[in-house]
This record gives structure tokens, sequence and C-alpha cells, in this order.
């Protein structure tokens, strides 16, 4: 059972990178900073990505919270050569994407969300 969990995670971070909107890398991460599926380029290391996701989705919590802005709901990091996008899974999990410059960040989002959503049922 758990090899099928783990494998439909992974097929739907597949999805997520084939879906056309420049997604270059997709993740589901523990709030704990593990890695639980991933779809990422060989350039990438998963604890790396797994690691500063849960730090960033730690930091973003603390300052939603903080500012009165409710619970948290996506990060948003724009570097010079792409993004990096977070949408919360539920309380235990984290999507974490990476996208190029040139993406149509609102179709990048809507897919996002929906793999988001359909993870809810598999983390």
């Amino acid at each position: 059972m758990i090899a099928s969990r783990s494998e439909s995670i992974e097929k739907r971070l597949d999805a997520l990178r084939l879906s056309g909107s420049d997604i270059q890398a997709a993740a589901a991460i523990s709030v704990d900073g593990l890695m639980i599926a991933g779809s990422l380029p060989d350039d990438l290391a998963e604890e790396l990505v797994a690691a500063m996701s849960a730090a960033m989705l730690a930091l973003g919590e603390r300052i939603a919270q903080e500012l009165g802005r409710g619970a948290l709901d996506q990060v948003f990091i724009k570097g010079d050569t792409g993004y990096v996008l977070m949408a919360a899974v539920n309380n235990n999990a984290v999507l974490t994407v990476l996208v190029g410059e040139e993406a149509k960040l609102g179709l990048a989002l809507l897919d996002m969300q929906r793999t988001a959503e359909a993870l809810r049922e598999l983390v």
C-alpha cells in the first residue's frame, strides 16, 4: 500500500511538470522537511529542496499569523531566473514547484492548486 501511495503522488507530480505551465520541478514535502515524493531534475538535491521548503513554510506561517493575515495558503519567491512557488497541501505537507522566468504564473498557480487538492487525499 505504501508503494502505491508513493507512486500515486509521484504520478501527480510528474503530470504537473508536464502540464505545459513551464514547471521545471515539483515536490511534495512534509512540514518536518522530509521529501514525500518529487519530480525533480537530476541537478537538484532532494534534501536541499525539502529542508528549504520546510524552513520557508514555517517562516511564512509565522509571518502570516503574526501580521494577522490568517492561515498560510501560498509562498511566492521571485529570483532573476525564475520562481519558487509553494502551496499548502494540508497541515502535514506542502507542494513546492520551480518555474522559469517566462512562465505564465496564473496557469502555473492554477495547475499547482489543482495538484495540491489532489494530494490532500494522498499525504
